[in-house]
């Protein structure tokens, strides 16, 4: 009787199951390896060979996010899970308001250079989409690759590290590979600089803390996460001369960003001057927790083929706020180089967080003794997408921010910030990235 009554629906309350994604292209396609390994398949994205850095991500889902993750900048993309796109691509706009930050996922376009995916879905169903995989990375003039054994190109890939490679689509599929001197490395290049806002701008301006961030490719989560907790957020070049300024605010947060964090060291000379001469809390993700350890003194290695998924386990060596010591969290990562574990450790800091898996420094704070407080974490507590066992590091942030400035509330402080004293040029959008 049931099912005889759900036959019987009017047409107009029905809907598919999913939506077919079109007919995929015909052309050829190939990944090269610097190393010499090729991989055959078919094209489903923009028809243009790109370089890059060969690099997989172990998450099962959120590939909309990751390949919007600004961290990705350069690289080809692979991932391990076999079927990629069943639930489409939503639309990407969303209020810049206390509770949003203008885009839905984690920034305003694709930013990896390619993908490479085992088997993309011929058919998506989502309530939230609007168009499919294949779809976006034509309109976005992404190249991708479909057919590809990626459990084999994984397996060379945590056997030699990550790799340069070429993906070759059409009649550059049917050449020879390129040779050695060919392959293009974006380590060489300032990531950072193509992905940072390049002016000024606020968010949700009347929140009750003022909040400074140095975007080094922010995903917006992180924006999206200061915000909601009524944060007042400035974000800056990642660049930018935060010591002319620094007393407008009530603290500073770095974000994550994409490449080799040597290629910052503007920031972290003026992240060192902050550190020694200002005391009010300071807070970094990813590149940002890089720039804060190589501003203390730690010096920063590139990781044989770093870590990226949602499933990667820190170990606490510390407590602080909502973090206790000897607990294990689960964590979503992206990064390719890391601090080394030095012993001593600067004087002043101490190690945070420990990588379960590989011992990998994962995170620093300032000890108790130094004064001050300052924390950074090589994993991201915003996720988007990924488990959120430290999402309430946010909250324990702000919470510093508040009780450092009820605490200097008698002190005169500048009341307002005018974006517009320390801009070159108001630009004519808000911009989450470049």
């Amino acid at each position: 009787m049931f099912a005889r009554s759900i036959i019987r629906l009017p047409t107009t309350l029905s809907r598919g199951f999913a939506t077919h994604t079109g007919p995929l292209s015909a052309l050829p396609a190939v990944l090269h390896l610097k190393t010499g390994q090729s991989f055959h398949g078919r094209s489903f994205g923009s028809p243009r060979s790109i370089f890059g850095e060969t690099v997989f991500s172990t998450s099962i889902t959120s590939y909309t996010e990751s390949m919007t993750d600004p961290s990705y900048r350069g690289q080809i993309l692979v991932f391990t899970t076999p079927l990629i796109g069943n639930y489409g691509v939503p639309s990407n706009n969303a209020p810049i308001n206390s509770q949003d930050v203008g885009v839905v996922l984690e920034s305003q376009g694709i930013q990896c250079s390619a993908i490479v995916v085992a088997d993309v879905a011929e058919k998506f169903s989502h309530h939230s989409a609007v168009e499919s995989l294949a779809s976006w990375c034509r309109r976005s003039n992404i190249p991708a690759i479909t057919g590809v054994d990626t459990r084999a190109v994984t397996r060379l890939l945590r056997d030699q590290g990550t790799t340069l490679g070429r993906l070759a689509i059409g009649p550059d599929a049917c050449a020879p590979a390129p040779a050695s001197e060919q392959y293009w490395d974006p380590a060489v290049e300032n990531l950072v600089d193509q992905v940072s806002t390049k002016y000024p701008y606020q968010l949700n301006p009347t929140g009750d803390i003022k909040i400074a961030v140095l975007d080094f490719g922010a995903k917006a989560n992180i924006l999206r996460s200061l915000v909601r907790r009524n944060a007042a957020v400035t974000v800056l070049p990642w660049n930018y001369d935060f010591n002319a300024i620094r007393d407008k605010f009530d603290g500073l947060f770095l974000t994550n960003g994409p490449g080799n964090p040597s290629q910052c060291m503007e920031a972290v000379s003026i992240l060192r001057k902050t550190l020694q001469e200002w005391n009010k809390p300071v807070f970094g993700i990813c590149m940002g927790h890089q720039i804060i350890g190589m501003a203390a003194g730690l010096e920063a290695y590139r990781m044989t083929f770093g870590n990226r998924g949602h499933n990667q386990p820190v170990l606490a060596l510390a407590s602080a706020g909502s973090i206790k010591a000897g607990r294990v969290y689960v964590t979503s990562q992206n990064h390719q180089y890391a601090l080394k574990l030095s012993d001593p450790f600067p004087q002043g800091w101490e190690p945070f967080f420990i990588n379960c898996n590989d011992s990998s420094v994962e995170g620093i704070r300032s000890t108790p003794e130094s004064g001050k407080k300052v924390w950074g974490v090589q994993f991201h507590p915003e996720s988007a997408g990924g488990p959120l066992d430290t999402i309430e590091m946010f909250t324990d942030f702000l919470d510093e921010c508040r009780m450092h400035k009820a605490e200097n509330v008698k002190k005169p402080v500048a009341s307002t910030i005018d974006v517009a004293s320390f801009m070159v040029e108001q630009p004519a959008r808000v911009q989450v990235t470049a």
